[in-house]
């Protein structure tokens, strides 16, 4: 039974769907059933990039589903060794061309890399690729508060999302800050803690209390915090699982115990200030 995801607003007019199907890690060659699971199960936003290596299985998922393009959500991300203008353009082209697809719904620069020095000439590729309507929005992954004020003053154009690696375990509560401010919708990657989450005690008697599992009670807690949120499985019956979240809510005890979690320390990833690729 498929469920119904809500979507919230965009600074740009837009709307993109709270929740997603992530592919990083995602084989080619699994990428077109995963998909195809995922909106058969309900999803409506498919996050990929052109890293990844599977764009090309998560057109193909698309298109065997059978649903009207508009009503699926496609994101992917220009990668470092593409930044600058006329490289964003091009690397931007090789990746409809994978997808087979006229546009995508949300187009990003997956990393800052501050040492190329090139993340304000790619997006201001970004920004024609969006007055072009090829790319419907346009936004940023990975990157921090000094690199968002600079996109902000030199082009004067406000991403509409930025995609960061956040989870109770590490939840960025400054740059979320930044974030509410300056109308940009914060995305979470590895929502799970890359699944050491899964074993807290904490979330595993809250998902005890609910009659939920640890995945569905982290998730739902990315829900309440009005956090876009794209958790990745390559199992079916994890990806139905995951988005069986929308029947319950957390109350105020739960989140209380989950905002206790924070630490700085608790980053999973490579810090986009010294990320070496």
């Amino acid at each position: 039974m498929s469920q119904i995801c809500p979507a919230l607003s965009l600074n740009d007019g837009k709307t993109l769907p709270q929740f997603g199907l992530g592919t990083w890690q995602t084989p080619e060659a699994d990428a077109a059933a995963c998909v195809s699971a995922a909106l058969e199960a309900g999803y409506r936003l498919i996050d990929t990039a052109a890293i990844y290596g599977n764009e090309a299985g998560v057109g193909a998922g698309l298109r065997a589903s059978g649903l009207p393009r508009e009503q699926v959500f496609i994101t992917t991300k220009l990668w470092n060794d593409h930044q600058g203008y006329d490289e964003a353009l091009r690397a931007f082209d090789e990746s409809l061309k994978r997808l087979k697809l006229d546009y995508v719904d949300l187009y990003l620069i997956h990393w800052p890399a501050p040492r190329k020095n090139r993340y304000v000439e790619s997006w201001r590729a970004l920004i024609r690729l969006k007055e072009e309507k090829r790319a419907r929005s346009i936004g940023v992954s990975n990157f921090q508060i000094p690199h968002l004020e600079r996109l902000i003053v030199e082009t004067g154009v406000m991403p509409a999302v930025n995609q960061i690696e956040l989870h109770p375990d590490f939840q960025q509560k400054a740059l979320q800050t930044f974030h509410e401010v300056h109308g940009i919708r914060t995305q979470s990657w590895s929502p799970l803690g890359q699944g050491a989450l899964l074993k807290n005690k904490a979330i595993c008697q809250i998902a005890e209390k609910h009659g939920k599992t640890p995945a569905q009670v982290v998730i739902r807690w990315h829900l309440d915090n009005k956090l876009l949120v794209i958790p990745k499985s390559a199992h079916s019956e994890r990806i139905k699982e995951n988005i069986a979240v929308f029947d319950f809510t957390l109350d105020a005890e739960d989140l209380s115990r989950l905002a206790a979690m924070d630490s700085p320390e608790n980053r999973v990833g490579p810090h986009p200030d010294t990320a070496s690729f």
